[in-house]
């Protein structure tokens, strides 16, 4: 029998958290048309536009094959635009992107607060926090080694 250091099971749970906090969040937003990946691109593209298409293939969690469809898609549907700079392209919002984000951006929040809240007190949301910071901070420092 394998031996799991405490450390593992860690990382497998927040692995398993993860996924299933993901699965719940395409079900709720299936009522905005939208997927938790999509919500996630428009979410930075509205935080950090304009920006490229590197930069946001940085800060989300989609491959870089899965974002390229995923940017054609919300440009189809006129949620984005892209705009060519050299050889850089440049990616924001449209109006009908904005929109989207403020319908459902608020909805998602209060749903995702709602899996962490109604399990965790307020002081053990604290202490997860800090020590999700603290693990997130050592991650980061090792990508950027």
């Amino acid at each position: 029998m394998k031996k799991n250091t405490l450390a593992s099971l860690i990382w497998v749970r927040i692995t398993r958290f993860t996924h299933q906090s993901a699965l719940l969040s395409n079900d709720f937003l299936k009522q905005y048309d939208i997927t938790v990946a999509q919500f996630d691109v428009l979410n930075q593209i509205g935080t950090y536009q304009p920006l490229s298409q590197s930069e946001l293939a940085d800060k989300i969690t989609v491959s870089a094959g899965g974002i390229s469809r995923m940017l054609s898609r919300l440009e189809r549907e006129g949620h984005i635009k892209r705009t060519i700079e050299w050889k850089t392209k440049w990616i924001s919002l449209t109006e009908k992107g904005e929109a989207k984000l403020d319908e459902v951006f608020e909805h998602q929040l209060a749903f995702q607060t709602s899996l962490i809240e109604d399990c965790l007190t307020i002081s053990e949301q604290k202490t997860l926090y800090t020590l999700m910071t603290k693990v997130q901070r050592h991650t980061e420092k090792e990508l950027n080694k």
